[in-house]
């Protein structure tokens, strides 16, 4: 299939500043892109055109409210998906399901199923929120990207399991499992960061969580890739 390489350039120029909280400058852009500084620029003109991306007052390129809208649009669509599969994972594994997404430096659930029966529940409510580097869902979300520097050992060690297992960092005696859920940047524009997973007070089996967790994190990335 071909493609068009300047849609394609600034799709990646998309992903690429999504993954720079702090911004970045059009000579680390050009650069990551592989083009010269003059393409750069039209490029973030194009975006910024289009209120994807703004420059700061320090010339950094971050994403900007259209970025922003765009992301809100597609959040429906991926409760839609989801749901179903969320109440056979938490079915399968008794414990309570959810889908958090990434906003800012923060997780926020979208989307809970609870077992009919089986352990100690956790009352996981939807828009509960907490910070992206600690938890099981924050964690999985921030192995989805790719490797960095600054990533942690708990970080490294999801993106090479291809899941993460928390216990106690969120509410005590809770043990979370979750997986990273994200898709490409040409089906929203910037790419959408969430992950799956499960959450229970106790008698988790973690083992059979982990791989029930990869199993609907990877039929949902199926479902919304197509």
């Amino acid at each position: 299939m071909s493609t068009l390489q300047t849609l394609d350039r600034g799709l990646r120029a998309l992903d690429i500043v999504s993954q720079r909280p702090g911004g970045v400058t059009i000579a680390e852009l050009a650069a990551e892109l592989d083009v010269a500084r003059a393409i750069g620029y039209r490029i973030v003109a194009t975006l910024e055109a289009h209120s994807l991306v703004a420059r700061t007052d320090d010339g950094r390129i971050r994403l900007a409210a259209g970025a922003a809208l765009l992301g809100s649009r597609f959040r429906p669509r991926l409760r839609e998906v989801a749901q179903p599969l969320l109440r056979e994972l938490a079915q399968q594994t008794s414990a309570t399901a959810f889908l958090s997404t990434l906003e800012g430096d923060e997780c926020v659930v979208i989307a809970v199923a609870e077992p009919d029966s089986g352990i100690l529940r956790v009352g996981y409510r939807l828009g509960t929120r907490h910070p992206v580097s600690r938890g099981a869902a924050g964690i999985a979300i921030l192995a989805g990207r790719p490797a960095s520097g600054d990533d942690t050992d708990a970080i490294r060690r999801a993106r090479a399991d291809g899941f993460s297992i928390t216990a106690g960092e969120l509410e005590h005696g809770a043990v979370g499992v979750a997986a990273s859920v994200r898709t490409s940047p040409e089906q929203d524009g910037v790419g959408f960061e969430s992950s799956v997973g499960v959450v229970a007070i106790e008698g988790l089996d973690t083992d059979r969580a982990a791989a029930a967790v990869m199993d609907t994190a990877a039929r949902i990335n199926a479902l919304l890739n197509i």
